[in-house]
């Protein structure tokens, strides 16, 4: 399993909860509200991001059908980048 460096904008029509589930699936991130929802820092472990994305997007819907995930997925050099479940790209970091 890998480490993953997870920084997401998350929006919702129902934040309460949002945020509620936020702090149940990844206890120890950084969760700051903003206009939109809120922007996610955390660190998670995983086999891949696409598989962290949608299980952290899943968990989020499950909560409220129109969260949608910003995110942007960080390990080993590489970034990752979604739009709800569907890559964005990738890039290779500058060392």
């Amino acid at each position: 399993m890998k480490t993953y460096i997870l920084t997401a904008q998350i929006s919702t029509n129902n934040p309460k909860a949002i945020k509620l589930a936020l702090k149940q699936l990844v206890p120890k991130a950084s969760i700051r509200s903003t206009d939109e929802g809120f922007l996610v820092k955390a660190a998670m472990r995983g086999e891949t991001a696409k598989d962290l994305n949608r299980n952290l997007l899943s968990a989020l819907r499950r909560v409220e059908r129109k969260t949608v995930l910003r995110a942007e997925w960080r390990s080993g050099g590489k970034t990752e980048r979604f739009f709800d479940y569907v890559p964005k790209g990738s890039k290779i970091n500058p060392k």
